[in-house]
């Protein structure tokens, strides 16, 4: 058996396995689709159409297979609710974690999107879990869009997964955000920038104060302070300048201890390894022409379970576990 064959066997296996239900109808036929879509992106490593047409095993012409990819790219019908998110949910409940640490980040793809998303940072790797495309060049997106991933995310956790925390850079450090993650019941640390106001006791500081005659490889913090004119909190807020920092950053986060928010803060990082893979070392999806939110969004979902399938079964070796057996192993 060839190995694009091979490939393409193992994905079908992959997708069973993990889809909750056996698909019927246009379900089945979409589904089909999309195994052939994740096919052609691992072995081709590209997420232009075309080719990744040309790397799928299959005897009809090329031509016809392109417009199938395309049909599927423009079809409504193809959402996260049935394409994606079961895949997640069945990944998390076989991988069955105590503990998940988060990291969400945005980066561009296409021509003119932004992708916001949230990874499972896990061995080393950043897992996609949830995202959101949208229109925009590179830079802060709203608060609110940030809100909007987190609850998509959320329902999804399972219930014996017993800590969460979510990391994320200086974009992410709006009161409200850590108002809904915090509620969620979920940890978080996340950058902020050098120049916001601390209250403690009610007198008010700039938060760059901790910085001062602070060493490098050390750090500073304040417990049960508030942040901002809103004074949310309690939070602690710290100052602390990495060993790989050319200067100290600021954190705020939920956790009593600094020095535990610190050591969190660090796999934050993993997740550009998800974002490289995806692009200029792995998929190029930055190099889609593809210009709208919502055809890129389909096209996410292959390249998000390709990546995946390749973690799984490649890069962990530990994918035919999830693929024999119906329970965590």
């Amino acid at each position: 058996m060839s190995d694009s064959k091979t490939t393409y066997r193992k994905v079908q296996e992959f997708v069973k396995c993990l889809y909750p239900s056996d698909p019927g109808g246009n379900l089945y036929r979409n589904m089909n689709t999309m195994i052939a879509m994740i096919t052609g992106i691992i072995i081709g490593k590209e997420t232009q159409l075309p080719q990744i047409a040309n790397h799928v095993p299959e005897t009809i012409k090329l031509h016809s297979t392109e417009k199938r990819f395309k049909r599927l790219i423009i079809n409504e019908a193809v959402d996260e609710e049935t394409f994606f998110m079961p895949f997640i949910q069945s990944l998390l409940n076989r991988l069955n974690l105590e503990q998940m640490v988060l990291a969400v980040d945005g980066s561009l793809i296409g021509r003119g999107c932004m992708c916001l998303m949230i990874s499972l940072i896990y061995k080393k790797r950043a897992l996609p879990l949830a995202f959101i495309v949208v229109k925009g060049k590179k830079g802060h997106l709203p608060e609110q869009t940030h809100i909007e991933l987190v609850k998509k995310l959320h329902p999804l956790i399972p219930e014996s997964t017993k800590q969460v925390i979510l990391l994320g850079d200086g974009e992410f450090d709006g009161t409200m955000l850590q108002q809904t993650v915090s509620d969620f019941g979920w940890k978080y640390v996340v950058r902020t920038s050098s120049n916001i106001t601390l209250y403690a006791d009610d007198e008010p500081f700039a938060i760059d104060t901790l910085a001062a005659l602070l060493p490098k490889g050390h750090y500073k913090h304040l417990n049960d302070c508030t942040i901002t004119g809103k004074k949310f909190g309690p939070v602690t807020a710290i100052a602390w300048w990495g060993e790989d920092n050319d200067e100290p950053i600021f954190l705020v986060t939920n956790f009593k201890s600094a020095a535990i928010a610190c050591e969190y803060y660090e796999k934050r990082f993993t997740i550009e390894t998800f974002f490289s893979d995806q692009k200029s070392r792995g998929f190029k999806i930055d190099k889609s022409h593809l210009s709208s939110p919502q055809r890129l969004t389909r096209l996410m979902y292959a390249s998000c379970l390709a990546y995946l399938w390749i973690i799984f079964f490649w890069y962990l070796g530990i994918g035919n576990r999830y693929v024999q057996t119906d329970t965590p192993g």
